[in-house]
C-alpha cells in the first residue's frame, strides 16, 4: 500500500509545483479541476450510501460559491458586498431547487449546502492566496510544503509509536502521537520556508504561528472529511489515485486551511 502511495505522490508533485509556479490561467484551471473532481466525489460518497444529495445544485452553486470566494478579495469600492450576495443566492437557490425537486428533503438540502461550502468556497481560496502580493507564489508553496510535511510525519510517527487514538470513531488509525509530530514538523517546515522564500516578509514568530495553524487545521480538516465519509459508510471518496483514494482524500486537509490561512495572512499584513 505504501509503494502506490509514494508513486502517486511523486507523479502528482511536479504538476502541483508547476501549477503554482506558472500561476495565472494554468493555476486557475488546476484549482477548478480539483474543485470539480472533489465535488463529483462528494456526490458519490452520499449517493453510494443511499443518502440524498443534489448533484445539480452541487455543480451550479459550487460555481457560485467559487465566485463568492474570489469576489471577497476585490476592493470594497468595486465589489461592495457581492460575496455576501453570492452566499445568500446559494442558500436561497439550494432550497428553491429542493422545493421543486420530487421527494423534497431537508437532509438533501443540508448535505448539498455542506458540500458547496466545504469544497468550492474553501478551495477557491487557493487562488486568493496565490494572488497575494508580493509573495503569493511562495506563500502557496509554504502552505503545500507544510501540509505535506505534517501529513507525512504524522503518518510515519503514528504508524511507528502511535498508541493513543485521536478520534477512533472517526479515523481509527490516527493517533495523538502522530498528530503532535505532525504539528511540530509542520511548524518547522513553515519556518524553514520563511528562511528560504521570504525572510523579510514574515517574522520567525509569524512563520511559526502559520505553520502551527496550517498543521492543526489540516488535521481537523482531515477528520472533518473522514466524518462525512464515516456517516456515509465509505472508506475512500473514490479510487482514482492509487494509494490515496480519491482527489477529495488528497485535498481534504486544505478544506479548512485555505480560507483560514488567507484571512489570517490579510490580518497579519494589514
Amino acid at each position: 500500500m505504501l509503494l502506490p502511495r509514494i508513486i502517486t505522490a511523486l507523479a502528482g508533485l511536479p504538476l502541483v509545483l508547476a501549477a503554482i509556479y506558472f500561476g495565472g490561467v494554468f493555476y486557475m484551471a488546476f484549482v477548478a479541476a480539483v474543485i470539480m473532481l472533489c465535488l463529483y466525489e462528494y456526490g458519490l460518497i452520499f449517493l453510494s450510501s443511499g443518502q440524498p444529495v443534489s448533484r445539480v445544485s452541487l455543480l451550479l452553486f459550487g460555481i457560485v460559491m467559487s465566485v463568492a470566494a474570489l469576489a471577497a478579495r476585490l476592493p470594497a469600492a468595486y465589489a461592495g458586498n457581492i460575496d455576501s450576495f453570492f452566499i445568500a443566492l446559494t442558500l436561497c437557490g439550494i432550497f428553491f431547487v429542493e422545493i421543486l425537486t420530487p421527494g423534497r428533503s431537508a437532509q438533501r438540502a443540508a448535505n448539498t449546502l455542506l458540500g458547496v461550502m466545504l469544497i468550492p468556497w474553501s478551495l477557491a481560496h487557493f487562488i486568493n492566496i496565490r494572488l497575494l502580493e508580493p509573495q503569493g507564489m511562495y506563500l502557496t508553496y509554504t502552505m503545500f510544503i507544510t501540509v505535506w510535511t505534517s501529513d507525512t510525519m504524522a503518518y510515519f510517527v503514528g504508524k511507528a509509536i502511535g498508541r493513543h487514538k485521536l478520534s477512533p470513531e472517526v479515523s481509527p488509525k490516527k493517533s495523538w502521537e502522530g498528530a503532535i509530530a505532525g504539528v511540530l514538523c509542520g511548524t518547522g517546515a513553515a519556518m524553514l520556508c520563511r528562511d528560504l522564500f521570504f525572510p523579510s516578509y514574515l517574522t520567525w514568530a509569524q512563520a511559526a504561528a502559520l505553520g502551527a495553524l496550517i498543521s492543526v487545521l489540516g488535521a481537523v480538516s482531515d477528520l472533518a472529511e473522514s466524518l462525512v465519509k464515516r456517516g456515509a459508510g465509505v472508506k475512500d471518496s473514490s479510487n482514482i489515485l492509487p494509494g490515496h483514494g480519491g482527489v477529495l482524500d488528497r485535498f481534504d486537509s486544505y478544506l479548512l486551511i485555505a480560507p483560514a490561512l488567507y484571512y489570517v495572512l490579510l490580518w497579519m499584513k494589514m
